[in-house]
């Protein structure tokens, strides 16, 4: 089974049902067998208390019932969809997270990070950034927030988990980064919490799935799941390099994915 939970509308043509149709018969027309609709939350008002970045705050132009209704036209129309978000994990948030989450019916919450303090880490505007830090201390930044994330038992899966990496700028010390990487595994495993294995990376400047093949040998040797995502912003992006990421997730040892329904996730065979 192949699914593409990670999907965004709304920087590309907005949250319309006739743009919906068109990446719901993209995702047949691929051999996608579950589409799930997963918009950034800072772009709802009722989410002004999570993420309050002045790049955010410029983006929060829209309202949760629209996006509701969306959902509900698309799913009285036969269209088989379902409701998710991408959500930015900000620490010392939880609580403003989880009062969210809970007031709609979500079958999944993807967690993801890409702020560490002020910095938008794959936005093009910071790329610059990167020459300023000492890149093991960003890196440790970074996956601080994503073990909090895991911890936090708040959302079903963590996108892009190594998105760190965006721009191609890592330590040159493959000791800290296999420890680094042992260390998030870890709380993966205890917590449940499951990875996205992201075709994203491949059209981003690293060139390279999230995560990378040593991290994602990690999570399969500690019983990390995994789902299937494109982070497609475009129709044209769905399912985008899958058969390859197919046969990287079957090299490894992956024979599952997971499906997500009402917050819960099931395994089912990866094809």
């Amino acid at each position: 089974m192949r699914t593409d939970y990670h999907v965004h509308l709304q920087e590309s043509r907005g949250l319309t049902l006739d743009w919906l149709k068109v990446y719901v018969e993209t995702a047949q027309e691929k051999g996608i067998d579950e589409l799930g609709i997963s918009e950034h939350a800072y772009f709802f008002d009722e989410t002004a208390g999570i993420l309050t970045h002045p790049w955010a705050e410029a983006r929060r132009t829209l309202r949760f019932a629209d996006y509701m209704k969306l959902y509900e036209e698309a799913r009285g129309q036969g269209m088989n969809v379902k409701l998710g978000i991408e959500m930015d994990y900000i620490p010392g948030k939880e609580k403003f997270i989880r009062q969210f989450i809970e007031r709609y019916p979500f079958d999944y919450v993807i967690g993801s990070v890409h702020w560490v303090g002020e910095f938008g880490i794959d936005l093009l505007i910071y790329r610059e950034e990167y020459k300023k830090w000492d890149l093991k201390k960003l890196y440790r930044a970074y996956f601080d927030q994503v073990i909090q994330l895991a911890q936090s038992g708040l959302f079903q899966f963590v996108g892009h988990i190594d998105l760190i990496k965006i721009f191609g700028y890592r330590p040159d010390d493959e000791a800290f980064l296999d420890a680094l990487y042992n260390e998030v595994v870890e709380v993966l495993a205890k917590t449940g919490t499951i990875i996205e294995l992201s075709t994203a990376g491949w059209r981003k400047p690293v060139e390279e799935q999230y995560p990378s093949r040593a991290f994602l040998e990690k999570c399969f040797a500690a019983g990390v799941g995994i789902v299937l995502s494109s982070d497609a912003h475009t129709p044209e992006h769905l399912g985008y390099r899958y058969d390859d990421a197919v046969r990287l997730a079957w090299d490894i040892g992956y024979r599952e994915v997971h499906v997500l329904e009402k917050r819960k996730a099931t395994p089912v065979p990866l094809t």
